[in-house]
Protein backbone atom coordinates (compact mmCIF):
# COMPACT_ATOMS: atom_id res chain seq x y z
CA UNK A 1 0.00 0.00 0.00
CA UNK A 2 2.81 2.34 0.75
CA UNK A 3 4.48 1.88 -1.97
CA UNK A 4 1.62 1.90 -4.29
CA UNK A 5 1.28 5.99 -2.96
CA UNK A 6 4.98 6.49 -3.22
CA UNK A 7 4.63 5.63 -6.81
CA UNK A 8 1.28 7.55 -7.19
CA UNK A 9 2.81 10.63 -5.84
CA UNK A 10 6.68 10.26 -7.33
CA UNK A 11 4.78 9.59 -10.26
CA UNK A 12 2.74 12.77 -10.44
CA UNK A 13 5.52 14.96 -9.48
CA UNK A 14 7.22 13.63 -11.91
CA UNK A 15 4.14 14.85 -14.40
CA UNK A 16 4.49 18.33 -13.30
CA UNK A 17 8.14 18.54 -13.58
CA UNK A 18 9.07 17.96 -10.06
CA UNK A 19 12.05 15.89 -10.10
CA UNK A 20 11.17 14.41 -6.42
CA UNK A 21 9.69 11.43 -4.61
CA UNK A 22 7.53 11.89 -1.61
CA UNK A 23 9.52 12.75 1.51
CA UNK A 24 6.69 12.61 4.18
CA UNK A 25 6.74 9.48 6.35
CA UNK A 26 5.09 7.80 8.89
CA UNK A 27 8.23 7.54 10.86
CA UNK A 28 8.08 11.61 10.86
CA UNK A 29 4.40 11.91 11.52
CA UNK A 30 4.92 9.63 14.91
CA UNK A 31 7.47 11.80 16.00
CA UNK A 32 5.85 14.83 15.72
CA UNK A 33 2.62 13.48 17.17
CA UNK A 34 4.32 11.99 20.40
CA UNK A 35 5.91 14.97 21.35
CA UNK A 36 3.25 17.36 20.52
CA UNK A 37 0.75 15.00 22.38
CA UNK A 38 2.98 14.41 25.23
CA UNK A 39 2.09 14.86 28.72
CA UNK A 40 4.41 17.21 28.93
CA UNK A 41 2.85 19.57 26.96
CA UNK A 42 -0.44 19.26 29.31
CA UNK A 43 -2.72 19.35 26.66
CA UNK A 44 -1.31 22.54 24.98
CA UNK A 45 -4.14 25.04 26.41
CA UNK A 46 -3.80 28.71 25.04
CA UNK A 47 -1.62 31.12 27.32
CA UNK A 48 0.21 28.21 29.02
CA UNK A 49 3.46 27.72 28.91
CA UNK A 50 3.53 24.33 27.66
CA UNK A 51 1.58 25.87 24.11
CA UNK A 52 4.43 28.20 24.20
CA UNK A 53 7.15 25.08 24.05
CA UNK A 54 4.74 23.77 21.37
CA UNK A 55 4.84 26.86 18.97
CA UNK A 56 8.75 26.61 19.97
CA UNK A 57 8.90 23.19 18.15
CA UNK A 58 6.69 24.21 15.11
CA UNK A 59 8.53 27.21 14.48
CA UNK A 60 12.34 25.14 15.17
CA UNK A 61 11.25 22.31 12.15
CA UNK A 62 9.85 25.40 10.21
CA UNK A 63 13.33 26.78 9.74
CA UNK A 64 14.84 23.74 9.94
CA UNK A 65 12.78 22.69 6.52
CA UNK A 66 14.12 26.16 5.36
CA UNK A 67 11.01 28.68 5.36
CA UNK A 68 11.92 32.08 6.58
CA UNK A 69 9.67 33.65 9.81
CA UNK A 70 6.62 35.98 9.42
CA UNK A 71 5.26 37.77 11.91
CA UNK A 72 7.55 38.72 15.25
CA UNK A 73 10.44 36.11 14.55
CA UNK A 74 8.04 33.37 13.34
CA UNK A 75 5.24 34.29 16.01
CA UNK A 76 1.82 36.07 15.67
CA UNK A 77 0.74 36.99 18.72
CA UNK A 78 -2.68 38.36 20.12
CA UNK A 79 -4.46 38.37 23.88
CA UNK A 80 -6.90 35.52 25.11
CA UNK A 81 -8.85 35.13 27.82
CA UNK A 82 -8.13 32.33 30.40
CA UNK A 83 -10.03 32.68 32.98
CA UNK A 84 -12.41 34.63 34.85
CA UNK A 85 -11.84 35.02 38.90
CA UNK A 86 -13.54 36.96 42.18
CA UNK A 87 -12.55 40.06 43.38
CA UNK A 88 -12.28 40.99 46.83
CA UNK A 89 -15.38 43.07 46.65
CA UNK A 90 -18.55 40.69 46.17
CA UNK A 91 -21.11 40.87 48.81
CA UNK A 92 -25.01 41.04 48.67
CA UNK A 93 -26.74 42.08 51.88
CA UNK A 94 -30.34 42.90 52.76
CA UNK A 95 -32.50 43.53 56.18
CA UNK A 96 -29.25 42.95 57.91
CA UNK A 97 -28.46 39.62 56.72
CA UNK A 98 -25.03 39.20 55.31
CA UNK A 99 -24.61 36.65 52.43
CA UNK A 100 -21.56 34.97 51.81
CA UNK A 101 -19.95 34.65 48.44
CA UNK A 102 -19.58 31.04 47.05
CA UNK A 103 -21.71 29.87 49.67
CA UNK A 104 -25.10 31.70 48.47
CA UNK A 105 -24.64 33.49 45.72
CA UNK A 106 -21.82 33.78 43.15
CA UNK A 107 -21.20 36.59 39.79
CA UNK A 108 -21.86 34.73 36.57
CA UNK A 109 -18.67 35.10 34.74
CA UNK A 110 -19.99 37.42 32.24
CA UNK A 111 -21.13 39.48 34.88
CA UNK A 112 -20.22 42.99 34.74
CA UNK A 113 -18.60 44.82 37.98
CA UNK A 114 -21.36 47.10 39.75
CA UNK A 115 -22.82 47.84 42.97
CA UNK A 116 -26.39 47.96 43.41
CA UNK A 117 -28.57 48.80 45.86
CA UNK A 118 -32.26 48.42 45.21
CA UNK A 119 -35.70 46.63 45.45
CA UNK A 120 -35.96 43.54 44.78
CA UNK A 121 -38.83 42.37 41.65
CA UNK A 122 -40.04 38.78 41.09
CA UNK A 123 -40.16 37.88 37.55
CA UNK A 124 -40.74 34.21 37.12
CA UNK A 125 -38.65 33.15 34.28
CA UNK A 126 -37.97 36.25 33.38
CA UNK A 127 -39.67 36.27 29.70
CA UNK A 128 -41.37 38.55 27.54
CA UNK A 129 -42.00 36.57 24.49
CA UNK A 130 -44.53 37.72 22.16
CA UNK A 131 -45.06 35.25 19.00
CA UNK A 132 -48.16 33.85 17.22
CA UNK A 133 -47.48 30.27 19.09
CA UNK A 134 -46.55 31.91 21.99
CA UNK A 135 -47.09 35.05 24.32
CA UNK A 136 -45.48 35.11 28.20
CA UNK A 137 -44.31 38.49 29.78
CA UNK A 138 -43.15 38.55 33.17
CA UNK A 139 -42.77 42.17 32.86
CA UNK A 140 -46.26 42.78 32.28
CA UNK A 141 -47.95 45.18 35.37
CA UNK A 142 -44.41 45.90 36.79
CA UNK A 143 -41.84 48.04 36.45
CA UNK A 144 -38.37 46.74 36.96
CA UNK A 145 -36.44 50.15 36.13
CA UNK A 146 -33.41 51.02 38.75
CA UNK A 147 -34.19 47.43 40.43
CA UNK A 148 -33.24 44.12 41.34
CA UNK A 149 -34.84 41.36 39.09
CA UNK A 150 -34.80 37.82 40.63
CA UNK A 151 -35.79 35.32 37.98
CA UNK A 152 -35.43 31.36 37.43
CA UNK A 153 -33.63 29.59 34.83
CA UNK A 154 -34.50 27.52 32.42
CA UNK A 155 -38.73 27.70 31.58
CA UNK A 156 -41.90 26.54 32.97
CA UNK A 157 -42.19 23.58 30.17
CA UNK A 158 -38.70 21.26 31.20
CA UNK A 159 -40.14 18.12 30.47
CA UNK A 160 -41.15 18.81 27.02
CA UNK A 161 -38.06 18.68 24.32
CA UNK A 162 -39.96 20.56 22.06
CA UNK A 163 -40.73 23.45 24.48
CA UNK A 164 -41.38 26.31 22.65
CA UNK A 165 -40.24 28.02 25.64
CA UNK A 166 -36.48 26.64 24.57
CA UNK A 167 -35.14 29.69 22.58
CA UNK A 168 -35.88 32.12 25.03
CA UNK A 169 -34.73 29.92 27.93
CA UNK A 170 -30.93 30.70 28.04
CA UNK A 171 -29.36 32.84 30.85
CA UNK A 172 -27.86 35.10 28.57
CA UNK A 173 -31.30 36.11 26.67
CA UNK A 174 -33.22 36.31 29.99
CA UNK A 175 -30.44 38.99 31.15
CA UNK A 176 -30.94 40.84 28.18
CA UNK A 177 -34.31 41.07 28.53
CA UNK A 178 -34.26 42.49 31.92
CA UNK A 179 -31.48 44.90 30.96
CA UNK A 180 -33.91 46.14 28.14
CA UNK A 181 -36.65 46.77 30.49
CA UNK A 182 -34.49 48.50 32.69
CA UNK A 183 -33.46 46.37 35.47
CA UNK A 184 -30.25 47.37 37.11
CA UNK A 185 -29.22 43.83 37.97
CA UNK A 186 -30.38 40.00 37.67
CA UNK A 187 -30.51 38.02 40.46
CA UNK A 188 -30.65 34.24 38.82
CA UNK A 189 -32.16 31.14 40.90
CA UNK A 190 -31.92 27.12 39.66
CA UNK A 191 -35.32 25.81 40.50
CA UNK A 192 -35.49 22.17 41.73
CA UNK A 193 -36.35 20.93 38.53
CA UNK A 194 -32.70 21.82 36.39
CA UNK A 195 -30.78 21.11 40.05
CA UNK A 196 -32.24 19.13 42.56
CA UNK A 197 -29.27 20.35 44.66
CA UNK A 198 -29.44 24.04 45.82
CA UNK A 199 -25.66 24.49 44.28
CA UNK A 200 -25.01 27.61 42.74
CA UNK A 201 -23.62 27.10 39.32
CA UNK A 202 -19.37 27.17 38.22
CA UNK A 203 -17.92 30.22 37.45
CA UNK A 204 -16.43 29.25 34.11
CA UNK A 205 -14.34 31.55 31.73
CA UNK A 206 -16.77 31.65 28.35
CA UNK A 207 -15.38 31.82 25.05
CA UNK A 208 -16.56 35.08 24.89
CA UNK A 209 -15.25 38.69 27.00
CA UNK A 210 -18.36 40.32 26.20
CA UNK A 211 -20.03 41.03 29.44
CA UNK A 212 -23.88 41.52 30.66
CA UNK A 213 -23.51 45.36 31.24
CA UNK A 214 -25.39 45.15 34.10
CA UNK A 215 -24.09 42.87 37.66
CA UNK A 216 -25.71 38.87 37.36
CA UNK A 217 -25.68 36.85 40.30
CA UNK A 218 -26.73 33.47 40.78
CA UNK A 219 -28.03 33.17 43.90
CA UNK A 220 -29.30 29.64 46.16
CA UNK A 221 -32.84 28.92 46.74
CA UNK A 222 -32.32 29.03 50.17
CA UNK A 223 -31.02 33.05 49.50
CA UNK A 224 -34.13 33.68 47.20
CA UNK A 225 -36.34 32.10 50.10
CA UNK A 226 -34.82 34.84 52.43
CA UNK A 227 -35.63 37.59 50.65
CA UNK A 228 -39.35 36.63 49.92
CA UNK A 229 -39.73 35.91 53.40
CA UNK A 230 -41.88 38.74 54.03
CA UNK A 231 -44.58 37.77 51.30
CA UNK A 232 -45.05 34.13 53.11
CA UNK A 233 -43.87 32.56 49.45
CA UNK A 234 -40.73 30.04 48.76
CA UNK A 235 -39.11 29.47 45.52
CA UNK A 236 -40.14 25.91 45.46
CA UNK A 237 -43.72 26.91 46.01
CA UNK A 238 -43.17 29.78 43.05
CA UNK A 239 -42.00 27.43 40.43
CA UNK A 240 -44.81 24.97 41.44
CA UNK A 241 -47.53 27.37 40.86
CA UNK A 242 -45.96 28.95 37.54
CA UNK A 243 -45.85 25.48 35.90
CA UNK A 244 -49.34 24.39 37.49
CA UNK A 245 -51.10 27.77 35.88
CA UNK A 246 -48.73 27.81 32.95
CA UNK A 247 -48.91 32.08 33.66
CA UNK A 248 -46.53 34.39 34.98
CA UNK A 249 -46.82 35.35 38.67
CA UNK A 250 -44.18 38.81 39.05
CA UNK A 251 -44.55 40.69 41.72
CA UNK A 252 -42.45 43.15 44.40
CA UNK A 253 -41.12 41.31 47.22
CA UNK A 254 -40.42 44.66 49.26
CA UNK A 255 -37.23 43.82 50.12
CA UNK A 256 -33.91 45.90 49.28
CA UNK A 257 -30.47 44.42 48.28
CA UNK A 258 -27.17 46.08 48.32
CA UNK A 259 -25.51 43.96 46.03
CA UNK A 260 -21.63 44.15 44.96
CA UNK A 261 -20.54 41.85 41.77
CA UNK A 262 -16.43 41.89 41.49
CA UNK A 263 -15.19 39.97 38.29
CA UNK A 264 -12.33 40.06 36.32
CA UNK A 265 -11.21 38.57 33.49
CA UNK A 266 -7.58 36.96 33.30
CA UNK A 267 -5.49 37.48 30.15
CA UNK A 268 -3.03 35.93 28.87
CA UNK A 269 -0.89 35.86 25.30
CA UNK A 270 -0.71 33.27 22.59
CA UNK A 271 0.53 32.94 19.53
CA UNK A 272 0.20 31.95 16.09
CA UNK A 273 3.37 30.46 14.42
CA UNK A 274 3.76 31.50 10.87
CA UNK A 275 6.71 31.08 8.06
CA UNK A 276 6.94 31.47 4.42
CA UNK A 277 8.46 29.08 1.46
CA UNK A 278 8.46 32.00 -1.48
CA UNK A 279 7.57 30.52 -4.90
CA UNK A 280 9.79 30.86 -8.07
CA UNK A 281 7.59 32.31 -10.66
CA UNK A 282 8.87 36.51 -10.90
CA UNK A 283 4.98 36.89 -10.97
CA UNK A 284 3.25 34.23 -9.69
CA UNK A 285 5.27 34.31 -6.28
CA UNK A 286 2.86 37.15 -5.00
CA UNK A 287 0.57 35.31 -4.99
CA UNK A 288 -0.03 32.76 -2.05
CA UNK A 289 -1.36 29.68 -0.55
CA UNK A 290 -2.22 29.14 2.83
CA UNK A 291 -1.69 25.32 4.50
CA UNK A 292 -2.28 25.73 7.95
CA UNK A 293 -3.72 23.50 11.20
CA UNK A 294 -4.26 24.25 14.92
CA UNK A 295 -2.01 23.19 17.48
CA UNK A 296 -3.85 23.97 20.48
CA UNK A 297 -5.96 22.14 22.60
CA UNK A 298 -8.03 21.86 25.72
CA UNK A 299 -5.23 21.34 28.74
CA UNK A 300 -6.86 19.50 31.58
CA UNK A 301 -10.55 19.85 30.23
CA UNK A 302 -13.02 21.15 33.20
CA UNK A 303 -16.68 22.61 32.73
CA UNK A 304 -16.78 24.87 29.82
CA UNK A 305 -13.28 23.84 28.29
CA UNK A 306 -15.09 21.77 25.18
CA UNK A 307 -14.31 18.53 26.53
CA UNK A 308 -16.74 15.54 26.68
CA UNK A 309 -16.03 14.56 29.92
CA UNK A 310 -16.00 18.19 31.80
CA UNK A 311 -15.99 16.30 35.11
CA UNK A 312 -12.63 14.51 34.63
CA UNK A 313 -9.47 16.11 35.50
CA UNK A 314 -6.58 15.14 33.31
CA UNK A 315 -4.63 15.73 30.61
CA UNK A 316 -6.31 15.98 27.08
CA UNK A 317 -3.36 15.30 24.84
CA UNK A 318 -5.53 15.47 21.78
CA UNK A 319 -3.18 13.75 19.49
CA UNK A 320 -5.33 13.34 16.48
CA UNK A 321 -7.57 16.69 17.43
CA UNK A 322 -4.99 18.26 16.30
CA UNK A 323 -1.59 17.21 16.81
CA UNK A 324 -2.08 14.97 13.84
CA UNK A 325 -2.64 18.13 11.65
CA UNK A 326 -0.12 20.20 12.66
CA UNK A 327 2.42 16.97 12.21
CA UNK A 328 1.31 17.04 8.62
CA UNK A 329 1.73 20.92 7.85
CA UNK A 330 4.99 20.07 9.53
CA UNK A 331 5.69 17.15 7.15
CA UNK A 332 4.30 19.47 4.28
CA UNK A 333 7.04 21.99 4.70
CA UNK A 334 9.54 19.20 4.71
CA UNK A 335 8.03 18.42 1.51
CA UNK A 336 7.32 20.89 -0.37
CA UNK A 337 10.64 23.27 0.60
CA UNK A 338 12.87 20.90 -1.95
CA UNK A 339 10.67 22.21 -4.92
CA UNK A 340 10.88 26.04 -3.94
CA UNK A 341 12.43 26.36 -7.29
CA UNK A 342 9.66 24.52 -9.64
CA UNK A 343 6.83 26.43 -6.67
CA UNK A 344 4.97 28.91 -9.19
CA UNK A 345 3.25 30.58 -5.97
CA UNK A 346 4.17 31.45 -2.62
CA UNK A 347 3.52 29.29 0.58
CA UNK A 348 2.20 30.33 4.05
CA UNK A 349 2.15 27.50 6.56
CA UNK A 350 0.68 28.13 9.41
CA UNK A 351 0.00 26.53 13.03
CA UNK A 352 -3.21 28.43 14.53
CA UNK A 353 -3.74 28.64 18.83
CA UNK A 354 -7.40 29.28 20.18
CA UNK A 355 -9.02 27.21 17.41
CA UNK A 356 -10.70 25.11 20.62
CA UNK A 357 -12.35 28.75 21.72
CA UNK A 358 -14.05 30.04 18.44
CA UNK A 359 -10.90 30.22 16.19
CA UNK A 360 -9.44 32.70 17.31
CA UNK A 361 -6.32 31.78 15.85
CA UNK A 362 -6.99 32.01 12.39
CA UNK A 363 -9.32 35.08 12.79
CA UNK A 364 -6.49 37.09 13.86
CA UNK A 365 -4.83 36.04 11.45
CA UNK A 366 -7.67 36.62 8.51
CA UNK A 367 -7.76 39.94 10.29
CA UNK A 368 -4.10 40.91 10.64
CA UNK A 369 -2.62 39.17 7.52
CA UNK A 370 1.08 39.35 7.16
CA UNK A 371 0.50 39.85 3.68
CA UNK A 372 -2.35 41.37 1.74
CA UNK A 373 -5.28 39.67 1.99
CA UNK A 374 -6.05 39.78 -1.41
CA UNK A 375 -3.34 37.72 -2.80
CA UNK A 376 -3.86 34.38 -0.52
CA UNK A 377 -5.83 32.75 -3.19
CA UNK A 378 -6.42 29.55 -1.54
CA UNK A 379 -6.32 28.26 2.38
CA UNK A 380 -5.73 24.12 2.99
CA UNK A 381 -6.77 22.64 6.51
CA UNK A 382 -5.76 19.92 8.25
CA UNK A 383 -7.70 19.37 10.91
CA UNK A 384 -8.21 15.77 12.90
CA UNK A 385 -6.36 13.78 10.02
CA UNK A 386 -4.53 10.67 12.40
CA UNK A 387 -7.10 8.23 12.75
CA UNK A 388 -9.11 6.12 9.98
CA UNK A 389 -12.31 4.25 9.79
CA UNK A 390 -10.87 1.51 7.87
CA UNK A 391 -14.76 -0.27 7.55
CA UNK A 392 -15.77 3.07 5.89
CA UNK A 393 -12.24 3.68 4.02
CA UNK A 394 -12.90 6.73 3.25
CA UNK A 395 -11.80 10.59 4.32
CA UNK A 396 -13.82 13.60 4.20
CA UNK A 397 -12.83 16.86 1.73
CA UNK A 398 -14.38 19.92 2.48
CA UNK A 399 -14.90 23.26 0.53
CA UNK A 400 -14.53 21.65 -3.24
CA UNK A 401 -17.29 23.81 -4.27
CA UNK A 402 -15.90 27.20 -2.76
CA UNK A 403 -14.06 27.54 -6.06
CA UNK A 404 -15.00 26.69 -9.38
CA UNK A 405 -12.82 24.86 -10.68
CA UNK A 406 -12.26 22.66 -7.02
CA UNK A 407 -14.37 19.36 -8.11
CA UNK A 408 -12.82 19.55 -11.53
CA UNK A 409 -9.28 19.14 -10.52
CA UNK A 410 -8.87 16.92 -7.12
CA UNK A 411 -10.93 14.26 -8.76
CA UNK A 412 -9.11 13.17 -11.10
CA UNK A 413 -6.67 12.78 -8.40
CA UNK A 414 -8.59 10.25 -6.97
CA UNK A 415 -8.14 7.79 -9.18
CA UNK A 416 -6.90 4.04 -7.68
CA UNK A 417 -6.59 5.98 -4.11
CA UNK A 418 -6.09 3.21 -1.55
CA UNK A 419 -9.45 4.90 -0.12
CA UNK A 420 -12.26 6.69 -0.99
CA UNK A 421 -12.63 10.87 -0.45
CA UNK A 422 -15.47 11.91 0.15
CA UNK A 423 -16.59 15.44 -1.41
CA UNK A 424 -18.64 18.28 0.81
CA UNK A 425 -18.82 21.77 -1.27
CA UNK A 426 -19.73 24.22 1.88
CA UNK A 427 -16.78 26.15 3.36
CA UNK A 428 -18.30 26.76 6.10
CA UNK A 429 -17.88 24.24 8.81
CA UNK A 430 -16.09 23.62 12.93
CA UNK A 431 -12.31 24.50 12.03
CA UNK A 432 -10.02 27.09 10.95
CA UNK A 433 -10.79 27.22 6.70
CA UNK A 434 -14.29 28.99 7.71
CA UNK A 435 -12.42 31.99 8.52
CA UNK A 436 -10.84 32.02 5.03
CA UNK A 437 -14.08 30.96 3.36
CA UNK A 438 -15.62 34.03 4.97
CA UNK A 439 -13.06 36.50 3.21
CA UNK A 440 -13.90 34.72 0.26
CA UNK A 441 -11.15 32.68 -0.23
CA UNK A 442 -11.04 28.94 -1.64
CA UNK A 443 -10.29 26.56 0.89
CA UNK A 444 -9.70 22.42 1.22
CA UNK A 445 -10.17 21.01 4.29
CA UNK A 446 -8.66 17.32 4.97
CA UNK A 447 -10.57 15.83 7.70
CA UNK A 448 -10.32 11.53 8.24
CA UNK A 449 -13.49 11.55 11.02
CA UNK A 450 -14.33 12.13 14.13
CA UNK A 451 -14.58 9.45 17.08
CA UNK A 452 -15.33 8.59 20.55
CA UNK A 453 -12.01 9.34 21.90
CA UNK A 454 -12.54 13.36 20.03
CA UNK A 455 -12.61 15.57 22.80
CA UNK A 456 -11.75 13.27 26.27
CA UNK A 457 -8.47 12.35 27.84
CA UNK A 458 -8.01 8.93 25.68
CA UNK A 459 -7.74 11.02 22.45
CA UNK A 460 -3.71 9.49 22.52
CA UNK A 461 -0.65 9.06 20.14
CA UNK A 462 -0.97 5.19 20.11
CA UNK A 463 -3.89 5.24 18.68
CA UNK A 464 -3.53 6.92 15.51
CA UNK A 465 -2.72 5.27 11.66
CA UNK A 466 0.57 7.15 10.76
CA UNK A 467 1.03 4.96 7.79
CA UNK A 468 -2.83 5.75 6.56
CA UNK A 469 -1.58 9.54 7.85
CA UNK A 470 1.36 9.64 5.62
CA UNK A 471 -1.14 8.54 2.35
CA UNK A 472 -3.39 11.56 3.10
CA UNK A 473 -0.17 13.89 3.10
CA UNK A 474 0.78 12.20 -0.69
CA UNK A 475 -2.93 12.55 -1.75
CA UNK A 476 -2.80 16.04 -0.49
CA UNK A 477 0.35 17.07 -1.96
CA UNK A 478 -1.01 16.33 -5.08
CA UNK A 479 -3.73 18.53 -4.73
CA UNK A 480 -1.70 21.32 -3.66
CA UNK A 481 0.93 20.65 -6.51
CA UNK A 482 -1.92 20.79 -8.89
CA UNK A 483 -3.93 23.79 -7.70
CA UNK A 484 -0.32 25.46 -7.85
CA UNK A 485 0.96 24.96 -11.28
CA UNK A 486 -2.80 26.67 -12.49
CA UNK A 487 -1.90 29.66 -14.65
CA UNK A 488 -4.26 31.24 -12.80
CA UNK A 489 -5.47 31.51 -9.06
CA UNK A 490 -9.07 29.35 -8.05
CA UNK A 491 -12.05 31.30 -8.59
CA UNK A 492 -14.13 31.84 -5.11
CA UNK A 493 -17.28 30.68 -5.14
CA UNK A 494 -19.81 30.74 -2.41
CA UNK A 495 -20.57 27.62 -1.17
CA UNK A 496 -23.26 26.82 1.58
CA UNK A 497 -23.87 29.74 4.44
CA UNK A 498 -21.25 31.84 5.68
CA UNK A 499 -23.34 31.50 9.12
CA UNK A 500 -23.68 29.26 11.69
CA UNK A 501 -26.83 27.73 14.05
CA UNK A 502 -26.43 29.26 17.41
CA UNK A 503 -23.90 28.20 19.96
CA UNK A 504 -26.57 26.23 21.79
CA UNK A 505 -27.86 24.39 18.51
CA UNK A 506 -31.20 25.62 18.47
CA UNK A 507 -31.73 26.88 15.17
CA UNK A 508 -33.32 30.35 14.52
CA UNK A 509 -36.89 31.71 13.05
CA UNK A 510 -35.04 34.09 10.96
CA UNK A 511 -31.78 35.21 9.93
CA UNK A 512 -30.24 37.85 8.42
CA UNK A 513 -27.77 35.47 6.32
CA UNK A 514 -24.47 36.54 7.93
CA UNK A 515 -21.66 35.14 9.76
CA UNK A 516 -21.23 36.98 12.82
CA UNK A 517 -17.51 37.63 14.72
CA UNK A 518 -18.29 34.84 17.26
CA UNK A 519 -14.73 35.83 18.94
CA UNK A 520 -16.53 39.33 20.38
CA UNK A 521 -13.31 41.04 19.17
CA UNK A 522 -15.32 43.96 18.36
CA UNK A 523 -16.60 46.69 21.34
CA UNK A 524 -18.24 49.08 19.81
CA UNK A 525 -20.92 45.80 18.22
CA UNK A 526 -21.38 43.27 16.32
CA UNK A 527 -18.61 43.03 13.52
CA UNK A 528 -20.43 40.90 10.63
CA UNK A 529 -17.38 38.72 9.26
CA UNK A 530 -18.86 37.08 5.90
CA UNK A 531 -22.42 38.24 4.32
CA UNK A 532 -24.39 35.22 2.48
CA UNK A 533 -25.25 35.67 -1.11
CA UNK A 534 -28.65 36.73 -1.45
CA UNK A 535 -29.61 36.09 1.72
CA UNK A 536 -31.74 39.22 3.19
CA UNK A 537 -28.29 40.88 4.66
CA UNK A 538 -27.17 41.03 1.27
CA UNK A 539 -30.10 42.25 -0.11
CA UNK A 540 -30.59 45.17 2.55
CA UNK A 541 -27.05 46.15 1.17
CA UNK A 542 -25.15 44.50 4.59
CA UNK A 543 -21.20 44.33 4.14
CA UNK A 544 -18.52 42.59 5.19
CA UNK A 545 -16.82 44.83 8.10
CA UNK A 546 -19.89 46.28 9.11
CA UNK A 547 -20.42 46.62 13.00
CA UNK A 548 -23.99 45.89 13.59
CA UNK A 549 -25.34 48.62 17.11
CA UNK A 550 -28.47 48.20 17.14
CA UNK A 551 -31.79 46.33 15.51
CA UNK A 552 -35.42 47.77 15.36
CA UNK A 553 -33.97 50.34 18.08
CA UNK A 554 -32.68 47.51 20.21
CA UNK A 555 -29.07 47.96 21.42
CA UNK A 556 -26.91 45.14 19.84
CA UNK A 557 -23.24 44.85 22.02
CA UNK A 558 -22.14 41.22 21.01
CA UNK A 559 -23.46 37.89 19.69
CA UNK A 560 -25.61 36.86 22.16
CA UNK A 561 -27.45 40.07 22.46
CA UNK A 562 -28.02 39.63 18.78
CA UNK A 563 -28.87 36.06 18.79
CA UNK A 564 -31.39 37.34 20.92
CA UNK A 565 -32.78 40.08 19.04
CA UNK A 566 -33.59 37.51 16.30
CA UNK A 567 -35.53 35.36 18.39
CA UNK A 568 -38.12 37.63 18.55
CA UNK A 569 -38.32 38.87 15.19
CA UNK A 570 -40.94 37.01 12.40
CA UNK A 571 -40.38 35.68 9.14
CA UNK A 572 -41.60 38.48 6.81
CA UNK A 573 -40.40 41.30 8.57
CA UNK A 574 -39.13 44.39 7.49
CA UNK A 575 -36.70 45.75 10.24
CA UNK A 576 -34.05 48.54 10.40
CA UNK A 577 -30.74 47.40 11.53
CA UNK A 578 -27.79 49.70 12.75
CA UNK A 579 -24.11 49.76 11.20
CA UNK A 580 -20.81 50.91 12.02
CA UNK A 581 -19.53 51.60 8.53
CA UNK A 582 -15.96 53.15 8.18
CA UNK A 583 -17.16 54.98 10.76
CA UNK A 584 -19.45 56.49 10.17
CA UNK A 585 -23.15 55.17 11.63
CA UNK A 586 -25.84 53.89 8.64
CA UNK A 587 -29.25 52.19 9.01
CA UNK A 588 -30.16 49.42 6.88
CA UNK A 589 -33.59 48.26 5.93
CA UNK A 590 -33.53 44.62 5.71
CA UNK A 591 -37.13 42.44 5.02
CA UNK A 592 -36.43 39.02 6.68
Amino acid sequence: MKRFSLMLVTGFIAALGFAQQSLITSKELREYVEFLASDSLKGRKPGTAEINVAANYILVHFLAAGLKPMGEKGFQWFDIVTDVQLGQKNSLSFDGFESEVKKDFIPLSFSSSAKVKAPVIFAGYGFDIDTDSLKWSDYKGIDVKGKWVMILRADPDLDNSDSKFIPFSDVRSKVLTAKDKGAAGVLLVTPKGVEKEDKLMPLVVENNEVTAGIPVLNITRDLASKILKKTGITVDSLDRSIISSKAPKSFETKVVVNGNADVFQKREKTANVVALLEGSDPVLKDEYFVIGGHYDHLGFGGQSSGSRMPDTNAVHNGADDNASGTAMVMALARQLAPLKSKLKRSIIFVAFSAEEIGLLGSKYFVDHPPVDLKKIKTMFNFDMVGRFDKDNNSISLSGTGTSVEGDSLVSPLETNLPFKVVHAPDGYGPSDHASFYASNIPVFYFNTGVHTDYHTPFDDTELLDFDTEKLVGDYATNIILTVDQQPAALTFKESGKKEQAGRSGRRLKVTLGIMPDFAGTEKKGLRIDGVTKDGPADKGGMKKGDIVTGINGMPVGNIYEYMSRLQKLKHGMTVNVEVIRAGKNEVLIILL
